[in-house]
Formats: C-alpha cells, structure tokens, sequence
C-alpha cells in the first residue's frame, strides 16, 4: 500500500483493486478508532481510499494492523426488480456466447455488491458479475434514468439520465438517489444487491 498525502490533513491510500479498497474502508470505519484513527470520511475508489480528516503522519502506522481480506459483515440486501429489455441484452449474450434468457438467468443468479460510488450521486459501482462485458465503442450521448447496465465485470444502474458507455441489458423503476431519503443513496458501499426479472 502506498499512503499519498493530500493536504494536511487528508490522504489517499492505493491498493491493489476494487474489492480490497471496500475492504479497508469498512475496516476504517469500523477498527480505526481504536487505533487513534477517527476519519470525518472515508471514501472507497476503484483503487485507492481516500481519507479526510486525518493526520497523514499517522496513517501509515494504523494500516500494519489491517490483515486484508474481504470485508467483514455483510450488508444489507436491497432486491431490484428489473424489465430485462435493453437495447444490449443480444450484444451481451453474444460477447457470452449465450442466449438473451442465460444472460438474465445469470445476472439473476448472483448476488453483486456495491463496493464504491461515483460518476452520479446514486451510481454504484456492483461488483461480483461473473463474466466481462466491453463498453460500448461510442457511447450514448443519453441513458435513461434506471437503465441496468454492464461493463468490463461491473454492474450500474443509471440513476439519472445522463451519457453512458456501459451496456444496457434492462430498465428498473427503483430511486437510487433521493436527497429527502436517509441515506440518500439507495446502494451505498457494502449493499448487497440481487436482482430479479419481472419482464
């Protein structure tokens, strides 16, 4: 692990992947403070977790007690309810070599994880897919809001309209960002998600 300063009182961690960032940041949170370590935030990336809050001197120190390994405790599970209908479910079942309806049989089988959030308030990256998917060569100038899409081993839903690159397998009408909401995201980092064909 490489500790990075920012600022004087912030610095960002660098690990080796997705899954072990999630891990450190729940191990944060939760056994920091008994080793002196009190983050305002702790914010998990795709390879890096970046802590504010913090005397960068003394982060080091607190990480030689972190064995690594998954996170510990499982999350919440939130089940999404999705329409199976995007406009890139054959192109899926082509880059598998599968039909439509094992591209569905699949994506319904496993259970994801958010590990981190980016991109949108609300977009959570779900780890856990099986298989790897290409972005799409040109991305779409507009994706509808609620559109379940994939990309390399990642899972998304678009909570927004917005540009996207991803391959969209199918549409779902559930909120993933409502600031009156507590928390505000439907999938914050630890949920674990299943989804669940409904048409």
């Amino acid at each position: 692990m490489r500790v990075i300063t920012v600022g004087a009182r912030a610095c960002l961690v660098e690990v080796g992947g997705a899954v072990e960032a999630a891990s450190l940041a729940a191990w944060l949170r939760t056994s920091g403070p008994d080793h002196g370590l009190a983050p305002d935030e702790v914010v998990p990336a795709a390879t890096t977790v970046l802590l504010d809050g913090v005397d960068p001197a003394a982060v080091q120190a607190v990480l030689a007690h972190w064995a690594g390994g998954p996170a510990s405790g499982a999350g919440p599970l939130v089940r999404v309810p999705v329409t199976y209908d995007g406009p890139d479910l054959e192109a899926v079942a082509g880059h598998w070599g599968c039909s439509a309806g094992e591209v569905v049989d699949l994506h319904t089988s496993v259970e994801l994880v958010a590990v981190f959030s980016g991109f949108a308030p609300g977009f959570s990256y779900l780890s856990g897919l099986p298989r790897t998917v290409p972005r799409l060569a040109t991305p779409r100038a507009r994706v509808a809001p609620g559109s379940v899409a994939l990309a390399d081993t990642w899972c998304g839903i678009y909570p927004t309209a917005s540009p996207g690159g991803w391959q969209l397998i199918g549409s779902t009408d559930v909120v993933l960002w409502d600031a009156t909401r507590d928390p505000p995201a439907l999938l914050p980092p630890g949920t674990r998600v299943r989804f669940e064909a409904v048409g």
